[in-house]
């Protein structure tokens, strides 16, 4: 089923899709031509996430039956961000009484995946890149992740390589609900032939990347929604042809039954601390590619004063990204912090525990298990006051937020879209901007308190609903 040709009714130039093949073969050169392979599934329990009962889909000598209530979460390990979403898909259809299946495409021994986990490997590497050579991140990074992924010219080589994809679908029942929150799990899917397909575009910024004809198409905002209506920009030459209202959906944000479903108490909690001075608990991420280490080491340096004083309890995540914790410590010197590595049930007790009683000082969490690096930051957001992160798939998410420098140009539009709807801040760029921003939210505790009575309406409106809203759209499929 060739997708490479025509996308969503427009001509792709000859010399594009002759591209696109030439990518394809190279990739089966390299890594071989398994497209008469049998692959045979199974289901391993996921432990960290065994609150939503998520089967993780494997390949096995004896194939095993799905569920009657299967919904599969496509997905990929791109950084934390596309994790973190399928986290949300899960617990949402868990919510509406699915059982959720998890399928990443790039943890198996088939050329499909060795082909993504090389993309991945390079997208990683010049991410952290990007952070060190201004040069290399404005004449690359920023272009490419903004101008580049935005062609829909782009998207004829990535739909040619997630050809690579079908086999690892052979053995999959076509008709199971399906969500992707990558594009190439999507794209692999209609490949495959699968019938019930939502692709949850993450960012705020239109990409062609993120096309993938035959899925609906659903997105979180107002922008991202005519964006993709229209196809704008996606070729500097002409007005492309848009999506129809069928293959295109605003959902809303994507975000976890269980962040939303005590959310109101949360956010009463977070104000009563602002209110009567008790330390502000800011949240501190460290992303899945590790990039933006130097701003993230000066706001810790800051801070520093102000857990002395008591005014902030400060809590960081490494994720799996150990080395960043050392090179912190080897920064700062000797500083005293409680340490949770690979102690996650000690932490999910410690959150308890934080739900009613003041902490202070600083605490340092680290998981080389990737589903508990990723949900300690989930885990720890419903007793945090403030989220300190780049404006990535954490935009959208219920907890007031400071956003640090964008990486890519593409979340620039995250970050545009938080300080609008009035849950964050703007982005802080630089050490002087995100610092000041601190002092002030710090100092001036009604911010906060505001920012919690926002997150209350915004989701009284339903604008935290769209996981849900993609389950009911992966169920009753296209319509």
């Amino acid at each position: 089923m060739d997708k490479s040709s025509v996308i969503f009714g427009n001509p792709m130039p000859e010399k594009v899709v002759k591209g696109a093949e030439k990518s394809k073969q190279k990739y089966i050169k390299k890594y071989g031509d398994d497209s008469n392979a049998h692959y045979q599934i199974g289901f391993e329990p996921i432990d960290a996430l065994d609150f939503i009962g998520a089967s993780n889909i494997v390949f096995k000598d004896k194939g095993e039956k799905f569920d009657d209530k299967a919904l599969i979460v496509g997905n990929i390990r791109m950084g934390f961000g596309h994790y973190r979403i399928s986290i949300a898909m899960a617990s949402a259809a868990r919510a509406l009484g699915y059982h959720p299946y998890w399928l990443d495409l790039a943890s198996f021994d088939a050329t499909g995946s060795k082909m993504i986990r090389e993309q991945n490997d390079l997208y990683s590497l010049a991410s952290r890149i990007s952070q060190k050579s201004k040069l290399f991140n404005k004449l690359i990074w920023e272009p490419l992740n903004c101008e580049g992924f935005k062609k829909i010219t782009y998207n004829a080589k990535d739909q040619k390589n997630s050809e690579l994809l079908v086999p690892i679908f052979e053995n999959i029942d076509k008709d199971i609900p399906y969500i992707a929150t990558h594009v190439w799990p999507s794209q692999g899917a209609i490949h495959a032939g699968m019938s019930h397909v939502v692709n949850a575009v993450p960012d705020n910024w239109p990409m062609g990347l993120h096309l993938s004809e035959g899925a609906i198409h659903t997105v979180q905002t107002p922008y991202a929604y005519l964006g993709y209506k229209i196809l704008n920009g996606f070729d500097k030459k002409k007005q492309l042809k848009g999506l129809k209202e069928e293959d295109l959906k605003m959902v809303g944000c994507f975000v976890d039954h269980e962040l939303l479903v005590n959310l109101e108490k949360d956010n009463e909690a977070r104000k009563a601390r602002a209110l009567n001075d008790k330390p502000i608990r800011i949240l501190l991420t460290v992303g899945g590619a590790g990039a933006g280490f130097k701003q993230f080491l000066e706001m810790v340096k800051h801070l520093l004063p102000y857990v002395k004083e008591k005014k902030v309890a400060l809590f960081i995540n490494f994720g799996d990204h150990k080395n960043v914790y050392d090179k912190m410590i080897e920064k700062l010197g000797d500083v005293e912090c409680h340490t949770y590595f690979d102690e996650y049930q000690k932490l999910k007790e410690f959150k308890k525990e934080m739900e009613v009683k003041d902490v202070e000082g600083i605490y340092c969490i680290y998981n080389k298990n990737i589903f508990e690096a990723v949900y300690s930051t989930n885990l720890l957001m419903p007793v945090c006051d403030l989220l300190v992160t780049k404006p990535s798939e954490l935009v959208y998410y219920p907890i007031p937020k400071l956003f640090m420098r964008h990486i890519g140009g593409h979340e620039v539009y995250g970050a545009i879209h938080g300080r609008e709807f009035g849950d964050a801040t703007w982005e802080c760029p630089d050490k002087k901007s995100a610092n000041d921003m601190l002092d002030t939210l710090v100092n001036d505790r009604e911010i906060i308190a505001h920012m919690a009575d926002t997150i209350t309406k915004l989701k009284k409106d339903g604008y935290y609903d769209g996981a849900y809203e993609c389950v009911k759209l992966a169920v009753s499929g296209r319509k």
